[in-house]
């Protein structure tokens, strides 16, 4: 059966060595599906969400990756000083995806930030900052000068999820790299795991083949985990799935 190909959404950034614009995305994302055993194909973040349904056409699953923040505007939110990293284009791209992988049935996987997409395409609301608006919220961010492996507090895992049932576990610890997190669930979304402080940490629609989203970054923790491996493992073989389907 061929590798599935695999969207991946990325970011703008200006490289030090280099004083222009580039488009970028963490490598350690598309070593993790490389190892899985799939093609990860990098999307540049502008692209208009009017071509996301043509780039599905061309894949068999999207990952939403980490980054920055989603704009408030998106889920009825108000503009905060801690929100950061703002990228319109992104956003309306990403949203049109998740969107979209959802209606099609297609694999996703959302890793942070794409928790919090998945969540905002389907209706729902973030925290903008967690610290100054969760009652008794755990620090979720990591310290900048601490490795990106670090264990920062656990979750519990719904036993009846796919999750639970991927993972082969229901209480795992898990770093931690995020300042917001989701205030209110989508109506289409079902909460598969939370933090000790309550906070949603995983979350897939029920009925999809696979449409599943964590908070935590499961590819930092990919080779040191044999949990983390096998959320990617299923992921990969969803989209094997969905590419030996009658999809195209």
């Amino acid at each position: 059966m061929p590798k599935p190909c695999i969207l991946l959404t990325g970011t703008t950034c200006t490289h030090h060595a280099y004083a222009m614009p580039m488009a970028a995305l963490g490598q350690r994302y598309l070593d993790t599906l490389q190892t899985a055993g799939a093609i990860p194909l990098i999307v540049p973040p502008d692209t208009p969400p009017q071509e996301a349904a043509m780039l599905l056409e061309r894949a068999d699953g999207v990952l939403l990756t980490g980054g920055g923040d989603i704009d408030p505007a998106h889920y009825g939110g108000q503009p905060h000083p801690k929100v950061y990293g703002v990228n319109p284009q992104r956003d309306a791209l990403e949203l049109a995806l998740a969107r979209l992988a959802v209606e099609h049935r297609m694999p996703l996987l959302g890793i942070c930030r794409g928790i919090q997409v998945l969540n905002v395409a389907l209706g729902g609301t973030l925290y903008e900052d967690l610290e100054d608006q969760m009652p008794n919220a755990l620090p979720h961010r990591r310290d900048p000068r601490t490795e990106r492996t670090l264990l920062a507090h656990e979750v519990t895992v719904a036993a009846e999820s796919r999750l639970a049932a991927i993972l082969g576990d229901t209480r795992l610890p898990v770093n931690s790299l995020h300042h917001q997190g989701i205030r209110d669930l989508a109506p289409g979304l079902h909460a598969t795991a939370h933090a000790p402080d309550g906070l949603v940490e995983g979350v897939e629609v029920p009925a999809h083949p696979f449409a599943l989203a964590v908070q935590w970054h499961p590819e930092w923790l990919y080779d040191t985990d044999a949990r983390m491996a096998a959320l990617f493992r299923a992921f990969v073989v969803a989209c094997q799935d969905y590419n030996g389907g009658a999809h195209r």
